[in-house]
């Protein structure tokens, strides 16, 4: 009997696998746009796949709880976020990035700063060191062997989610005029308090060259990274329209940024 009910739940998980809907595929496009062209490989082709959990899902906080603000989200991505209060907004850029360069093994780039300006670097991380924190103060010290395997990368992360923050991915980041706009790029406002979002994918109209995009956040306390309805266009919404000036604002449902406030991963 217990090897029928592990076949049935093997079963039923991998039908959950099997169709889970991705970003690419949950979100449709409207009035006639296609998405841009992406090499497989990139961070754009990495973000447009991310799985979602079924529609009509709830945001969820790192406790369980169900997030308050239930209107902001469109789709909710299926990753997990741990059960402590780090995974926030910056954290949720930090994460994106970092899963996407740790999949691609590009373990030499995976490297950011504390607020306090010190480089937590991945690779030193895997190769048996660990941080020290005293204040502002962090140093490195031998901890154990190589280990670069998925569980190891996480504890990194949180280690990151612990120390790092908008103030100091703000200024790791490059300044990009918004019309430039490409996923991947990084809506943030550094300081206490302050927000990022993050561009996950973009789609032009072949005859207009018009553009549109979409967004994606966590924010606090800590909870699962979900796509931002458009609180200005509900016809449009979920897709944000590209305009052409770097002028005025950009409003999501739980901040409002200047459009100069976009930058990019260097």
């Amino acid at each position: 009997m217990n090897k029928i009910f592990i076949v049935i739940a093997y079963c039923l998980l991998s039908s959950t696998f099997l169709f889970a809907q991705t970003i690419e595929q949950r979100v449709a496009l409207k009035n006639g746009y296609v998405r841009e062209k992406c090499d497989g490989n990139s961070f754009a082709a990495y973000l447009r796949q991310l799985p979602l959990f079924p529609e009509g899902s709830k945001v969820k906080l790192y406790n369980g709880q169900e997030k308050r603000n239930q209107s902001a989200a469109y789709a909710v991505v299926n990753m997990e976020i741990g059960n402590r209060d780090l995974q926030q907004c910056a954290d949720a850029v930090i994460r994106l990035r970092a899963e996407y360069l740790w999949a691609q093994k590009r373990y030499g780039e995976i490297k950011f700063n504390f607020t306090s300006g010190f480089p937590a670097e991945y690779t030193k991380w895997a190769e048996g060191k660990r941080m020290k924190v005293s204040g502002n103060k962090v140093e490195w010290y031998a901890a154990g062997g190589k280990d670069y395997s998925y569980k190891t990368f996480r504890k990194y992360l949180d280690m990151v989610f612990m120390y790092a923050g908008t103030a100091s991915l703000a200024k790791e980041l490059q300044t990009v005029p918004y019309t430039s706009l490409q996923p991947g790029d990084v809506f943030i406002k550094g300081g206490s308090p302050g927000h990022a979002v993050i561009v996950m994918d973009v789609a032009i109209h072949p005859t207009t060259k018009k553009k549109v995009f979409l967004l994606a956040q966590s924010y606090m306390p800590a909870q699962q990274i979900h796509i931002l309805v458009n609180p200005s266009d509900r016809n449009l919404s979920p897709w944000y329209e590209l305009t052409d000036t770097d002028d005025g604002n950009l409003y999501t449902p739980e901040w409002t940024f200047a459009k100069k406030d976009l930058k990019r991963f260097k």
